[in-house]
């Protein structure tokens, strides 16, 4: 599966994107977030508030319940502010 990371997320993990191998329980996006937090420092900095982070699967945003099953692509985004 291909995961982007975009503004501070990409900052803070070192990386605008990479593929990765997800273990076969990870079924939702709180699953993967839960379990990205696990594989390093930068990554558990990035996103361990998960109420603030974004998701896009295959370019269609979701929310932390959404399965991604068959998901080719997720975009991972910061808190979003405006003005």
């Amino acid at each position: 599966m291909k995961l982007i990371y975009f503004a501070r997320v990409r900052e803070i993990i070192g990386k605008s994107e990479e593929e990765i191998d997800l273990p076969s329980d990870i079924n939702k996006v709180d699953d993967l977030l839960k379990y990205l937090i696990t594989i390093g420092d930068e990554y558990y900095s990035a996103l361990s508030d998960f109420d603030s982070i974004h998701i896009a699967c295959d370019e269609k945003h979701v929310d932390k319940n959404f399965k991604i099953i068959n998901v080719k692509e997720i975009a991972i985004f910061p808190p979003v502010t405006g003005g």
